[in-house]
């Protein structure tokens, strides 16, 4: 599982992802950066080497640890940034950086070839979006929905043929929950996954300008 604020995300461990062909990886790299209220934010393709101490860190945070379950050494946070890195560009971990500074894990993934697909109606193309936000003091102040709003805006501009960003929070999890719908999202049913029930949340290519 994992979690937005006190760290969000939620992966479904569904078993085998549904088959697909060769799909182009997102060039997150190549996204430009979001202005925001709180400063200019970018999005970073994490690199193991550099950014595994402070991804693994962020992970045993007993707040975060308590959604994304991969609190331990950091061989554990290694082994799970590195399956996506395998993964031919179905998911992109990586740091989002605020005004220069490191401050939250994102993972941007297709939700329609991921085993999340399995429990919903998906659509070609649906993007999903996980989140942790690393420090306690960067919590309960806004960012988290602030951020969101503008990194779905950064997938929809980056991903033409996308037009619904997706976001599987834990039920439980209601700071995020809430980060969400202040963020344009919209509540559009409760999951039971494998691992946790869950709010699917959807962000409308089409109502973005008038949320």
């Amino acid at each position: 599982m994992r979690s937005v604020d006190t760290g969000t995300g939620t992966g479904t461990g569904a078993g085998a992802r549904p088959a697909r062909a060769p799909v182009p990886a997102f060039r997150v790299g190549d996204w430009e950066a979001a202005r925001t209220s709180a400063g200019v934010f970018r999005l970073v393709p994490v690199h193991v080497e550099r950014d595994l101490s402070l991804v693994g860190r962020w992970m045993n945070d007993p707040a975060v640890a308590a959604f994304w379950e991969l609190a331990g050494p950091e061989r554990v946070t290694a082994r799970h940034l590195r399956a996506q890195l395998a993964d031919d560009g179905h998911s992109v971990p990586c740091l989002g950086v605020l005004e220069g500074r490191p401050m939250s894990y994102w993972e941007i993934y297709r939700a329609d070839l991921d085993p999340l697909a399995g429990h919903y109606p998906a659509r070609p193309y649906d993007t999903g979006i996980h989140l942790l936000i690393g420090g306690a003091a960067d919590r309960g102040r806004g960012l988290g929905s602030l951020l969101l709003r503008a990194v779905a805006d950064l997938v929809l501009a980056g991903s033409p043929a996308c037009a619904r960003v997706v976001a599987e929070p834990d039920l439980r999890n209601v700071p995020s929950v809430a980060a969400f719908l202040s963020a344009g999202f919209r509540f559009f049913t409760e999951l039971d996954l494998p691992a946790k029930r869950a709010a699917l949340m959807v962000r409308d290519r089409s109502l973005r300008d008038l949320l």
